[in-house]
Parts: C-alpha cells; structure tokens; sequence
C-alpha cells in the first residue's frame, strides 16, 4: 500500500517537457559542444588532463592506453570505456586532426576506415603541442570543479596557450544543434589572433588575407572562397574539397594519379565506389585501378584506356564520387556555456579575452608566490642582522612555540617569518648565503615590480600574449597543406563590367532602363530636345539622372522604404525602348512609387541621410543604419498618414538644407537644428506650409553657388543662395519664384554652378540638356526666361543635374531627382 504522504501529483506534459531540456541541456553542454576557450568537449579535456596528472609528457615513455581510459573513467568521466577510447584514439590520427595532441603507439587505425586496435595493445603519450594546451594550469588560471562524486577536482577549461578551437576544429550532434568546425593552419590563426591585437578594429576581410580557409590534415584543393567567406562572416557556409589528382602520360597510355582526398573521406570506400562506376559502365575509360598507398604518402593509381580522355574521365569522378566532396560548416561553440554561431573574429576575440584571463591570473599568481618569498626574505634578513639576539633567544625559549612568539614580538616579524627562522640552516649564517638572501631578494623586487607593471597596464599584457604566440608559432607552425583555387564564383561580376557613366530613366509606371550618357548632345537654351524614352500613352519620364555602372543606386519610395541595386543592375536598352518595369528587379508593392532616388559609389558611414517630406517634415539619419539592405527593402523613415518622401541627400551633419514648396516658397536653415533620429523615425518639422501649399523639393546649399528653380511651364531663373537668408527650422520660409497662370507651379528647384548641366523632360517624354552657364541670373522674386518651349498639353515634369559631384558628400555621384508637381 502506497502512503498518500510520497505521491505527488504532476502534470506529465510538464514533466516530460523538463527533463527533455535538462537532457538536452546536457547533452549540450556537457558532451557534444566544444568550448570557444581551449577548443575542447569535456571527454576530450578529460584525456589530456588525466594524461597530465600521469605524467604522460613527451620526453617520458608512454603508457598503456587500457590506463589512461581507466584512470579518466575512474576519476572524470563516468560513461563508457568506448567513449573515451574513441576520444582517445581520434586525438592522435594525424588524417583527423590537424596538430595530434595524443602521440599514439600501436595501431591507431587508418584513413582506410580501419579500427584502432583494443586499448591493452596500444600505448599512447602526450605530443609536444599539448603542453601548450596545459601550460601554467598549475599557477591557478583556471577554475577547478569537483568532478562527478565530489572526490576529484578537474579543470573547467584548459589554458590553451593556441587557439585550439580553430587549429583542430571540432564536430559534434547535440540536441537541436550540430557543430561542425574545420581545422586550419596554426600559423596562419596564430597571426590572425596577433592582427587582432595589433588592430582591434580589423575586418573579417582583413583577417582572411591571414587565414585563407581551412587547412585540411588530409590535405586535398578548395574551390572557391564564397563559401569560406560565407562561413567566416556568418559562422555558417558549403565548401567544396576536392581531391588532388595529376595525370601523366605512361608508354603512351594516361593514368591519373591521386595523391590527396577530401577529409573524412574513407579511402577504401572511395576506390570500392569507382570500381562499382566502372563495373556498371557509369564511367568509360578506365581499365584499373590500384592502391599503392604506404608510409611515405597516398597513391591511387587509375589506369586509363588507351582512346580515353583523361580530362573526361577525372572530371566523371569528380561529379560521381567522393573525390568532390562539401564540407557544411557551422562555428557553433560554448560562450559562457551557452552555445552560439560565431564568425571568424569573434572566435579570436573571445579566445583573446581568455588568454587575457590567464596570462592576468598567472601573474597574480606568481606575484602572489614572489611577495610571499619576499616577505620570508625580509624576515631571514632581520634575524642575519641581530643573529646574536636571537640565538640568544632561541635557546633560552623551552619551546618552539615560545621561540616564534619571542621572535615575533622582539623583532616584529610575522609567524611565518618567525617560522621560516626556526627553520633556517646554520650554513645560512656564512656570509656567502648572507650574499645569496640579499641577492635574491633584490631580484624577486625586480621580478615584483615588473608583475604589477603587467596587471596595471594592458599593452604590456596583450605584448606577453603576442610574445608567447610567437614562440608557439615559431616552434610548431607548418606549412598549408589544403590548397585554395578560385573558382568562377568568386569573380566579382563588377570586375567583368566596364566603368562608365549612364543615364538611368525612370517613368511613372515604373520602367526603368540605363544608357550611355553619351546618347545625350548638349544643346543650347530653348532647343527642343531629342526623344528620351518610348512610353505608354499615358506614362512618362518621372526620374532621370546620371550614374556609373559601378555605383550603388538608392531607390526611395512613397510609402518611406528603401530598396538598392547596382547601376549594372538596370538592364541597358535603346534611347527609344521603354525599359523594364521595376517591379522585376525589386519588391515593389501594388500602391509603392519611386519617390527619391540617390546613386554613390563608397560612402563615409559616420555621413547622414537628410530626408524630406510632401508635409514639410525632415528627418536627419546616420547612414550606417542603412549599412544592410535587405533584397526586400528596408524601412527608411516612419510617415504619417498623405505623407510622402520628396527628396534625399547624404550630408556631413555641418551643412544648411533648403526646402521649395510648390507654390513658390522657400526656408533655409542650418542642418544643426535637426537633431539625428534613428531609422525608425518621423522627422521634424522643417517648414510651415500655407494652405493648399506642398513641399516640392530639398536640397545642400553651396554659399558659392545658385539657386535654380524650375516650373511646370518649361521657365526658369537662377539666384544667388545669398539672397536666401537663414531662419530657424519651421518658418514659413520667403518668396523664391514668382508663380503665375504663364509660369504655373515650381516643379523643383536646385542648388547649381556654372559648369553643371541640367536635364528637363515634359509630360511627352521629350528631354533637352541645358548648360546652367546659359541660364539667366536674376533675385528671388521674379519668374525666369522660357527654358523648354510647352504648350498647353505639355509640361516639365521631371528635372535633373547631371555632370557633376555634390560637394556635401564623399558619394562619386549624388543625383536625386525631384518629384513632379502635383495638380
């Protein structure tokens, strides 16, 4: 019979759903994981760590295996016997693991897929390299846990003097998760830890001219560098390995010979599945093959028909075996023993950060021992100095314990001084040892007072660090075994494109189109132009502007996002063709329309996006929150109900902003009353519409230069920008355009020099490029002279200036062009 006082009622899901995570958690954690530190799972730091105690160190014989398994089970790890020999075993296959930290005696197994032999048969000892994954473990660096029956202490993580994580790699199936992080080349991460510290502030990219990939034990080609990037940027990415083959020519017969295979690739298997291609005829060409593999290195031998093409078949092989094979790789590693994806930088900076924690924990350390052998010394230089007192006292104490409080009160001294007394030689008494004390102890101040300079200033640390690196880079670093080519993938398409400058056009339905600038004849005032573009009967040209092939082009639409493309991007057609409609290179929504439009090669990211609105609001944004934009768009700025973006500049956060209103009206104001919002922002007001009145265009002022305004009627005029004087943010601005039914409303306006050129297009697609030189200066307040010849079915709709380089901004070309009038 049960008693009701021992059963408790619980909720089963509940239950299960707890103990899964703490499986799970443990299974994380405590197995399949290595940590970003040392580079280790818990098995793994277990093994090294028993070898340690043993006593397993290079230069000393080596021992049993069926040992070292059982001392590991019996203290630290309490699983299977298999777990650990496995571990074991694995640590010291040079075709595993890149730099071996177990020096295995016997039969380790084989590249072929051959199993160790039994652990009482093999020996094993640690390798050179290992000390450095121990060194200094016994000067308190790092913590000590009790181990799994609270009898044993085990280290938590090992110093590891190198970067184990990268150099070795790792892969391991947790619960939810899988790792899977290839080894590389020591002396490459070496240096790619020391670029870190000597630049904080360094790139992936920048590191990746040090580490160049992973660097396999089985040696073997990588093709291409997109999915190395991928992986050192993302923490995730495909690599293809493939093997390395040559073909020679053998009594007039070709053979291809393979010297190298992808890693964890089993060799005996791989030749099993060609002799299957070619006994099932997949494969023609090949009439043998042999494995002539021995200690000196691999060697397959593929015998070729003498009609064979070489080239063919060793290409069938690639495409039909394991002599092509990828690589996944994920960086998943414990931070904090939490797992986490990690790049490439962060892995050297989180290991940075530990080797940081240990070179400072050693140091108190030993700081610790030399102030503690200090002050002993101090004591033993006292008794030297009143030898004859303390003999005296000594021996007229009864006991020891009197002795030390005699000392102790008499001279001052502490009780392990006093001790450290009472135990002292006679022989220390020559003045020789006198000699000696003072010698040492004049050392150790030296040794104590370089210690604190350690813990006091972090240069000399990270120097300690970088120093050390070096020594183990000198001594154990290698050669790069994997070799990288490049594939097509990684050529960059803008590499292969030509440079040059083009016009885009843009039309109110949305077709979009590049040309040659050019296609485009200057031509003098009041011409009639040449036909731009072919359209819909009832579209026409809305955005035009010049840009390179190369430039990055920023498409702003009416509902406040943003989207990017690559001038190379827009397809090039005819002076007369239409284009292609937008919404076939980006995302377009049913009721999104191209507002603004900014082109720029490379920009400086501490420079601001300044945007304005039809409302009258204006927004200023550092444009490093646009760094990423997505193939689907990215918010640009939050807008309120009938609003919409009119303009976009990029700016250096000193300039002074003008602001054009449809119905002739300006405001000028300096760009430091706009304070920076983040991207998920309205904006400000910037001028105080009147009623009925929109804002039309924006735009950088130039004190050196003029104020050109345009109308729906084809006039013009230019002013000086001093005649727009500066008023506070949100005024209703001044007069700049004398608005009649003969010039109709200001279809936009811009700040121009001598030597720009502007393109005018109407409402029937006609453009004309003027020279600005060629139009008239004249005040604020008048209407301009005829600059493109409307009737009354016609008018300007859209302007633009070309040819030239805004100087607010380090952007190659800063064309944004200004929205057409509303009716």
């Amino acid at each position: 019979m049960f008693d009701e006082g021992k059963i408790l009622p619980v909720d089963i899901s509940r239950e299960m759903k707890k103990s899964y995570i703490d499986y799970a958690m443990s299974v994380i954690v405590s197995r399949a994981l290595p940590d970003v530190r040392d580079g280790l799972k818990p098995v793994h730091r277990r093994i090294l760590y028993s070898m340690y105690e043993l006593g397993l160190t290079p230069e000393k014989g080596y021992r049993k295996c069926a040992r070292i398994v059982g001392d590991v089970l019996g203290k630290y790890h309490p699983h299977g016997d298999t777990a650990v020999y496995d571990a074991l075993v694995r640590l010291a296959q040079d075709f595993s693991i890149r730099y071996t930290l177990v020096d295995g005696h016997g039969n380790f197994g084989s590249v072929d897929g051959d199993s160790a032999a039994a652990m009482r048969y093999t020996e094993a000892k640690m390798n050179k390299i290992t000390l450095e994954m121990l060194r200094g473990i016994n000067k308190n660096t790092v913590d000590f846990v009790p181990n799994f029956d609270g009898e044993e202490k085990e280290p938590s993580v090992l110093p590891s003097r190198f970067p184990n994580l990268l150099v070795n790699g790792s892969a391991g199936i947790a619960v939810g998760m899988a790792t899977n992080i290839p080894p590389h080349n020591l002396t490459e991460v070496i240096n790619g830890v020391i670029m870190i510290i000597d630049n904080p502030d360094i790139t992936i990219s920048e590191l990746m001219t040090s580490i160049k990939g992973p660097d396999f034990p089985t040696a073997g080609i990588i093709i291409g560098t997109s999915g190395i990037r991928s992986a050192y940027e993302t923490g995730r990415g495909k690599i293809l390995v493939r093997a390395k083959a040559e073909i020679e020519e053998v009594k007039g017969r070709n053979r291809i010979i393979i010297t190298e295979i992808p890693y964890q690739v089993n060799k005996s298997k791989l030749i099993e599945n060609m002799a299957d291609l070619v006994k099932n005829k997949k494969i023609d060409g090949i009439s043998d093959i042999r494995d002539e593999s021995d200690r000196d290195g691999m060697r397959i031998v593929i015998e070729l028909k003498r009609d064979a093409n070489p080239n063919v078949t060793l290409n069938q092989l690639y495409k039909h075996t394991r002599m092509q094979d990828t690589f996944g790789i994920i960086m998943i590693s414990l931070v904090n023993n939490e797992p986490k994806v990690l790049n490439l930088k962060q892995m050297l900076v989180y290991y940075l950060q530990f080797q940081e924690e240990i070179v400072t924990r050693r140091t108190k350390f030993d700081l610790d021992k030399a102030q503690a052998r200090a002050h002993i010394l101090e004591g033993l230089k006292i008794a030297l100095d009143h030898i004859d007192e303390v003999i005296h006292l000594i021996r007229s104490s009864k006991t020891a314990e009197n002795a030390r409080n005699g000392l102790m009160s008499e001279f001052s001294l502490s009780e392990k001084q006093a001790q450290a007394i009472l135990d002292m030689r006679l022989q220390r008494l020559t003045g020789l040892e006198r000699e000696k004390i003072e010698n040492e102890y004049n050392e150790l101040m030296e040794t104590i007072k370089h210690l604190k300079e350690i813990l006091e200033n972090k240069e000399l640390l990270l120097k300690i660090i970088k120093d050390e690196l070096i020594e183990i880079r000198d001594k154990y670093g290698d050669e790069r075994k994997t070799e990288i080519q490049i594939s097509n993938d990684d050529i960059n398409i803008e590499d292969l494109i030509e440079e040059q400058e083009v016009v885009i056009t843009l039309t109110h339905s949305g077709y979009i189109k590049r040309i040659s600038a050019d296609t485009y004849s200057s031509q003098r005032r009041g011409g009639k132009g040449i036909q731009a573009m072919s359209t819909k009967e009832d579209d026409f040209v809305e955005h035009i502007f010049i840009t390179s092939t190369h430039n990055n082009i920023l498409f702003f639409t009416n509902k406040g996002k943003v989207y990017k493309l690559k001038g190379y991007e827009i397809p090039d057609a005819g002076r007369t063709a239409k284009g292609t409609n937008l919404v076939n290179l980006i995302p377009l929504q049913g009721d999104e329309q191209i507002q603004a439009v900014i082109s720029f090669k490379e920009v400086d990211k501490d420079n601001y996006f300044i945007m304005a609105t039809r409302c009258g609001l204006i927004k200023k944004t550092k444009i490093s929150q646009y760094a990423s934009i997505r193939k689907n768009g990215l918010n640009a700025i939050n807008l309120k109900d009938e609003d919409e973006l009119i303009g976009v500049r990029m700016t250096t956060g000193e300039s002074e902003i003008l602001i054009f209103t449809k119905n002739g009206y300006a405001i000028r104001f300096s760009e430091d009353d706009v304070r920076p919002t983040g991207r998920n922002t309205t904006g400000v007001r910037a001028i105080t519409l009147r009623t009925g009145d929109i804002a039309v265009a924006m735009d950088i002022v130039d004190k050196s230069q003029d104020v050109l305004v345009i109308s729906e009627n084809g006039f013009g005029k230019r002013t000086p920008v001093s005649e727009y004087t500066i008023h506070r943010r949100g005024g209703k601005g001044i007069i700049t355009y004398k608005v009649t039914e003969k010039t109709g409303l200001i279809v936009g306006a811009r700040v121009v020099k001598d030597e720009d050129e502007m393109m005018l297009i109407n409402s029937s697609n006609v453009a004309i490029r003027l020279n600005v030189s060629e139009i008239s200066v004249t005040n604020r307040n008048t209407m301009g002279v005829t600059l493109m010849r409307t009737d009354e079915e016609q008018r300007v709709v859209a302007i633009a200036k070309i040819n030239c380089s805004d100087d607010t901004s380090d952007n190659t070309s800063n064309d944004i062009d200004d929205k057409k009038v509303e009716e």
